[in-house]
């Protein structure tokens, strides 16, 4: 695997599951829209690498979307898995409402590549955790 392509593995395999999460209920309320911007700027995706992503969902079955970032996702290593799972728990949960299509999207997602539930929802309250005590500290 070439290590230049990893990040953008990464990305792309974050915005399939990104889009695929977000249209599984049918609409995108704002809280998701700020959810996925959010997203965005933290992992640092540049607008080449988001058109990319675009331009590869265009015409394509949901199955096809999944298949794709399924792969893109296998390329990354543990971290990167994790990290992208972590994303897409607390995107589920931005709009205050968890909708049964989006656990279980995100259950089948986590069995197709071997990350385990309770390791995402421990880093993302770890994640919540820091970003907690880094504004604390911007306050104080």
């Amino acid at each position: 695997m070439n290590a230049i392509n990893q990040p953008m593995d990464f990305q792309l395999g974050l915005l399939h599951f990104v889009h695929l999460l977000v249209a599984v209920d049918g609409h995108i309320n704002d809280h998701e829209k700020d959810a996925i911007h959010s997203i965005k700027r933290e992992e640092e995706i540049p607008g080449s690498v988001f058109h990319r992503f675009v331009r590869e969902i265009t015409g394509k079955t949901e199955r096809e979307v999944f298949m794709e970032g399924l792969n893109l996702l296998n390329r990354c290593n543990e971290e990167e898995k994790l990290c992208a799972f972590v994303h897409l728990y607390r995107l589920a949960q931005a709009d205050a409402h968890l909708d049964v299509k989006e656990v279980k999207l995100l259950l089948y997602s986590l069995d197709q590549t071997n990350i385990e539930f309770e390791d995402v929802v421990l880093a993302a309250q770890l994640a919540t955790a820091q970003k907690q005590a880094r504004n604390q500290k911007l306050v104080a």
